[in-house]
């Protein structure tokens, strides 16, 4: 399967900066982009590395109609913002099982997210995102999580709902699914060396299985009580192993759930949303006006433009017109780790390239 990875260089660059930076130190990203996500996929990863700090790893995997345009737009960013990052596009593949029914599991390529372990043999760790994800804070932070799995952890998700009673899990679930209201797999962080050498406990055989033999099996085991495809199968696997799975609060994958019926992401309400997660179409239509308008912001946002001036200010003119929204209404929440992360910059840039005694 490396053979058909397509691994890209920018025209004019003299060396990668692997040979600058240890691969052990970068930050791996990986995404599912099929059909119509181009663009959303794009200013995702266009605020990873807006705000990022240390050089990020794209492991993109797309239909092949979607490669050229992702390496050119790709290519175009300026050099300031693609000597951050390297990008990898892979294309859509299953290992195990009939690739016609995983692709047809849920999302198109949905599934493809369950085979990352296997794909990736030589990765470690990984951050994997839908398509439909916005970093307000540098990716760093997330990744910093790793650190924090004990010994028998192997993943991170956030609940799929603080309230169990209003859930999707606990009031329609026809299946196992992890905790009181189960688990939203749309930004996973994966230690993958560990996921390889587990032997994951299940409903199938009174032994362990390894996680590649698991998946069809389990698909097939379950394929006629699941709803949401993959993250339903990922319930199963963590409801039978609990001690796999480290939780990360919602203010790591805060969706139009959190602020919707009002709000009930606590976590977001004391430190702000620090990745946002407009599932529900909600960046392309009028239902959530808030999360549509940081979409626009980060996607019309020009690369070499200041923070503050092109993107900020405009953002909390735009919040003003969502006030009479149940969203809308908690503007703090999502500008919150937007601010703190433009001041840092700010200041680093300012106080560091002009130098304090500079400054008047």
């Amino acid at each position: 399967m490396a053979s058909e990875v397509s691994s890209q260089r920018r025209p004019g660059e003299l060396r990668s900066f692997q040979a600058v930076l240890p691969p052990e130190l970068w930050i791996h990203l990986a995404v599912v982009a099929c059909g119509n996500r181009l663009e959303e996929t794009l200013v995702m990863l266009k605020s990873a590395v807006l705000f990022s700090h240390r050089k990020i790893q794209f492991h993109i995997f797309t239909e092949d109609s979607l490669k050229p345009e992702f390496d050119k737009q790709l290519r175009q960013w300026p050099d300031s913002y693609t000597k951050k990052f390297e990008h990898r596009i892979y294309p859509i593949t299953f290992s195990v099982g009939n690739p016609q029914e995983w692709k047809k599991l849920f999302k198109p390529c949905a599934a493809q997210r369950l085979f990352l372990p296997v794909i990736l043999k030589d990765v470690d760790s990984l951050l994997y995102v839908d398509t439909d994800v916005l970093f307000l804070r540098p990716v760093d932070d997330i990744w910093k999580l790793l650190r924090q799995f004990n010994a028998t952890q192997l993943a991170a998700m956030a609940p799929e709902h603080e309230i169990p009673k209003i859930g999707w899990y606990s009031r329609f679930a026809r299946h196992p699914f992890y905790g009181s209201a189960g688990v939203n797999s749309g930004v996973m962080l994966m230690n993958l060396t560990r996921i390889r050498s587990t032997q994951f406990k299940n409903s199938m055989i009174p032994t362990g299985l390894a996680w590649e033999d698991m998946l069809y099996p389990l698909y097939q085991k379950y394929k006629n009580a699941i709803t949401w495809g993959d993250q339903d199968l990922l319930n199963i696997i963590f409801y039978f192993n609990p001690e796999c799975l480290y939780v990360f609060p919602c203010q790591w994958n805060y969706r139009p759930d959190h602020c919707m019926y009002g709000s009930n992401c606590k976590e977001a309400e004391r430190e702000g949303v620090s990745v946002l997660h407009g599932n529900r179409g909600v960046y392309h239509d009028d239902k959530q006006p808030t999360f549509k308008a940081l979409y626009e912001a980060i996607r019309d946002f020009p690369f070499q433009d200041n923070l503050f001036q092109s993107m900020y200010y405009p953002l909390q003119l735009k919040f003003l017109e969502t006030v009479h929204t149940l969203c809308g209404r908690i503007p703090q929440v999502f500008l919150k780790q937007i601010e703190k992360t433009m001041k840092r910059a700010y200041e680093k840039h300012v106080i560091i390239r002009v130098g304090p005694n500079q400054m008047h």
